[in-house]
């Protein structure tokens, strides 16, 4: 018999029997295929595109967001939701991580040490990550359910925002005053707690970069012991008033974006100088609230800048100001008193050390305001030994009505 006229049949046959078995000789099953779709559609999710590589690895493509006028380029927040089998062990990389930052580029792999997993969106624990040695980080996880939601840090949206805000509401030690709109239109609100007319004004913001959600766990804390009627918090109450800008960047939080506002601006850049309102309407909002406070009498005794990175030092910046040094010492103080309250140990900035145009730089500068940017460090508590969770900053910001309390009672 002569096989090759048969062979086109045999593999006719074949091709048959292989597609019903749900395979081809040529193209075998490939387990990471258990891996469904990553989601990006929901609040706060962060823009990236994925590809699956030959070792079976996710490869994760951040997107940059660009700052205006600047070779600047940002990307290091991520969030998304991955659909898998139950029981699936996924491993992710992440790309994209040389960053423009002030000019210079620097990878923020070295930063990318931890990450926050939630399989129902509710609860999260931290787990370590791990860097390959061509500059990616990724990070390993199996899947308890049919998805895992995964995150640099646990998040918090504008909804939680929200939800705060209502539950404080009615609380008649709170005012809460929309001072402007964002570039798309969001509010945003100071929140005032204490008596306008105490003796002694502290000021927050948080979130002028969106990525970093630390902040506002911070400010929750905060809040929560301001309003909780112990001791401490009546007596500084009744010398203090606090205000709060809770989320700076609520444009670029609701999209998930890394740094900059939606028309590529730094909120925490350029305010030694007046703001421009048509790019940056978030900063010209707080402007003219702090112009009315200080026209009013309610000048800060003490503002205070909250990020995240990989470091967690307390930023003293050093502008060329009359009685510079007597800054300096307040701000020794700070430090001092965080240290004893806090967990805080990760130290300030070098004597020699200035950010141009941070809020903290700009108001001394400008308005003569003592003002500090106070970093978190993303991936480790270095004073509790641990990754940090969400809970880690609430009890930091829950310690905060104490330090300020002695710093204003003890300020050089």
């Amino acid at each position: 018999m002569n096989l090759r006229h048969l062979w086109p049949s045999i593999c006719v046959s074949l091709s048959l029997f292989w597609n019903a078995i749900g395979q081809t000789p040529s193209q075998p099953a490939d387990p990471v295929r258990t891996v469904d779709y990553i989601d990006t559609s929901f609040e706060n999710a962060s823009p990236v595109w994925y590809e699956f590589d030959s070792n079976r690895t996710i490869q994760v493509h951040l997107l940059y967001d660009h700052e205006r006028y600047s070779p600047n380029r940002a990307a290091g927040h991520f969030h998304f939701r991955v659909h898998a089998k139950p029981g699936s062990v996924i491993r992710i990389e992440f790309n994209n991580l040389e960053n423009v930052w002030n000019g210079k580029k620097a990878s923020v792999a070295k930063e990318l040490k931890a990450a926050a997993i939630s399989h129902d969106g509710k609860t999260w624990k931290t787990i370590g990550m791990f860097t390959t040695d061509d500059g990616r980080a990724g990070l390993e996880v199996t899947l308890e359910s049919d998805s895992v939601f995964v995150a640099r840090i646990q998040p918090y949206r504008v909804s939680d925002l929200d939800k705060m805000l209502q539950r404080i509401r009615s609380d008649r030690r709170v005012a809460i005053q929309e001072i402007g709109r964002t570039v798309e239109n969001r509010p945003l609100e100071i929140v005032r707690i204490g008596k306008p007319n105490a003796a002694n004004h502290v000021f927050l913001r948080a979130r002028a970069h969106p990525w970093e959600a630390g902040g506002n766990w911070v400010v929750e804390g905060l809040v929560e012991r301001l309003l909780s009627d112990d001791a401490v918090s009546v007596e500084f109450l009744e010398q203090c008033c606090v205000s709060i800008l809770p989320m700076a960047n609520k444009d670029g939080v609701a999209r998930g974006r890394t740094r900059f506002n939606s028309l590529g601006k730094d909120l925490n850049r350029n305010w030694d100088k007046p703001t421009d309102a048509a790019l940056c309407p978030e900063n010209a909002a707080l402007e003219q609230w702090l112009k009315q406070e200080i026209a009013a009498g309610r000048k800060p005794d003490l503002a205070m800048e909250l990020h995240n990175d990989g470091s967690g030092k307390l930023h003293i910046s050093r502008p060329p100001v009359p009685n510079l040094e007597q800054h300096v010492q307040r701000m020794r103080l700070l430090e001092s008193l965080l240290r004893r309250y806090t967990w805080f140990t990760e130290g300030s900035t070098e004597a020699s050390f200035r950010n141009s145009g941070t809020l903290g730089d700009g108001w001394l500068e400008r308005f003569g305001i003592d003002a500090t940017v106070h970093e978190f460090n993303c991936h480790w508590i270095a004073g509790l030994q641990k990754h940090p969770e969400a809970e880690d900053w609430k009890n930091y910001g829950r310690q905060l009505p104490l330090v300020f309390r002695d710093y204003l009672r003890h300020r050089p």
